[in-house]
C-alpha cells in the first residue's frame, strides 16, 4: 500500500518549473509523497536525473510528459505516462513543438519590446531548460520589475487577450492521444474543465479520444471549475475512464503546492496496467 499521497502532475526546470529534477524529488520527499510523476512540457529530458535523485528513498517515480495539443483553436494539454521515450513519432513531434515554442516566444518578445523594457536575452537568462515558453517571458517581466510575479503576468500582459499572445504549432489532441497510446503510454487529459474550456470535453469528442486510447481525465486540479469537475466525473463513469488528481506543481513558478490534489492508488494501478512503454520505478 502507498505510504503517502500520489501526485501525477509536476514540472521541473527542464520545462517551466523553478526546481531541477533533483530538487523536485527532494520537495516530493519533504511533502511526504509516496509517488510523483515528472511531467515536463514536451520533454522527457528530466527523467534520468529524477530517477537518480530518488534512488534509495523509496519514492515511486512515474515518468511522464505534458504534451501540447490543440482542439480547434483551443490549447489542450495532455498528460502521458510510462510511454517509450524513444518512440520515433513522439520524439519527432515533441521536437517540432519545442522548436515552434522557441520561435513563438521570440516573436512574442519582439512584440513586447515595443512597449516594455524587455529583450530576448532577458528571457534566455530566466530559462535553464529545453522548453522555453511564456513562463520564462513572465519571469523576465518580473526580473525587470514590470509585473510582481508570474501569476500577474499571465493575468495581464501574457493573457491571450492581452495583445501580445501568439499561438504555437501543436498536434491535435486526437493525434496526441494516439501517439502516446501507440508508444505504450497512458494518455490523460490535463485539467480539461478550466474556465472557458468546458466545451473541449463533450460526449462526441470524448468518444473519439477514448477510441484512440484515452485512459483518463484529470479531475482534481485547482483550475477545474466545480461544475466542470462534476461533469468530468459523469463522463468518466460513462466512458469508464480513470480519474486523477494532481497539483501541477511548478516550484515557486505557481502557487500550486505538492499533494494539494491527489490520485487514488486504484487509479494509479489502472494507469500502470494500461502501459507497456517503461515501468513505474520504485527507488
Amino acid at each position: 500500500m502507498p505510504r503517502g499521497p500520489i501526485d501525477l502532475h509536476t514540472h521541473s526546470s527542464v520545462s517551466d518549473g523553478t526546481e531541477t529534477p533533483t530538487q523536485l524529488i527532494r520537495a516530493a520527499l519533504a511533502a511526504g509523497l509516496d509517488t510523483i510523476a515528472i511531467t515536463d512540457h514536451d520533454s522527457t529530458a528530466g527523467w534520468d536525473e529524477a530517477l537518480t535523485a530518488a534512488e534509495g528513498t523509496g519514492l515511486q517515480v512515474i515518468r511522464g510528459i505534458e504534451l501540447s495539443t490543440r482542439h480547434e483553436w483551443r490549447s489542450v494539454h495532455l498528460l502521458g505516462y510510462l510511454f517509450d521515450p524513444n518512440d520515433a513519432e513522439l520524439v519527432a513531434e515533441t521536437g517540432r513543438t519545442r522548436d515552434d515554442r522557441l520561435g513563438r516566444a521570440e516573436r512574442m518578445v519582439t512584440r513586447l519590446s515595443e512597449d516594455f523594457d524587455i529583450t530576448w536575452a532577458d528571457v534566455l537568462a530566466q530559462s535553464g531548460g529545453v522548453t522555453i515558453g511564456r513562463p520564462h517571458i513572465a519571469d523576465a517581466l518580473v526580473a525587470r520589475g514590470i509585473v510582481p510575479n508570474r501569476s500577474a503576468a499571465f493575468e495581464s500582459i501574457l493573457h491571450f487577450t492581452g495583445g501580445y499572445y501568439l499561438p504555437h504549432e501543436a498536434p491535435t489532441v486526437l493525434d496526441g492521444v494516439r501517439m502516446i497510446a501507440a508508444a505504450g503510454g497512458a494518455p490523460v487529459l490535463a485539467h480539461p474543465a478550466t474556465r472557458g474550456r468546458e466545451a473541449v470535453v463533450d460526449e462526441r469528442s470524448l468518444a473519439r479520444l477514448v477510441e484512440a486510447g484515452l485512459v483518463g481525465l484529470e479531475v482534481g486540479h485547482r483550475e477545474n471549475t466545480p461544475e466542470g469537475r462534476e461533469r468530468l466525473l459523469e463522463l468518466a463513469e460513462q466512458f469508464d475512464l480513470v480519474t486523477t488528481g494532481s497539483s501541477d506543481y511548478h516550484g515557486e513558478g505557481k502557487p500550486n503546492r505538492l499533494a494539494e490534489n491527489t490520485t487514488t492508488p486504484e487509479a494509479l494501478e489502472r494507469i500502470i496496467a494500461a502501459t507497456s512503454g517503461v515501468p513505474a520505478a520504485r527507488a
